[in-house]
């Protein structure tokens, strides 16, 4: 009687286990934790709901308006939230998205999207390299804390 209750048990159980697994963080599921990649083949909007089920900060920002530098850094402070202090230059693009949030207590972790990036004479290839060197070391300052960081960036 007893085996009999433990196997209709058992086979409930097996009954409200879902087939496929969450479908919300699949686009994450290969990604390394700290990373700054292209986007590739992912949809911004896939990544917003498996930050939303991963209870991650979502950072969104669309540069395909900016034309230099400092396009690129006022449009990140606006779409970022950055405190109005911001100074408005990559060091300090990296001290707002690692030190205040930082003291600010535990983070459950960031997926970032950088969507077209400018690729013109006024943001070079060098801009553009120093700007995802500025989201790499974003990556392994929250990577030694083990705090997840995805930096997903397109180009225009």
């Amino acid at each position: 009687m007893k085996r009999d209750l433990f196997l209709n048990l058992e086979r409930d159980a097996e009954m409200e286990t879902p087939l496929r697994p969450q479908t919300s963080d699949l686009p994450l599921k290969n990604v390394r934790p700290n990373i700054v990649q292209s986007i590739r083949a992912f949809r911004v909007h896939d990544l917003q709901q498996a930050a939303q089920a991963l209870g991650h900060h979502f950072l969104y920002a669309n540069l395909s308006t900016a034309q230099s530098k400092q396009d690129v850094l006022d449009l990140i402070a606006q779409r970022f939230m950055l405190p109005a202090h911001f100074g408005k230059n990559f060091d300090a693009l990296y001290d707002c998205l690692t030190d205040p949030l930082h003291k600010s207590g535990p983070q459950p972790g960031f997926v970032v999207v950088l969507e077209q990036i400018p690729t013109n004479p006024k943001f070079d290839k060098e801009a553009r390299e120093q700007l995802l060197d500025i989201f790499r070391d974003t990556a392994d300052f929250w990577g030694e804390r083990k705090v997840p960081f995805r930096c997903f960036y397109s180009f225009l």
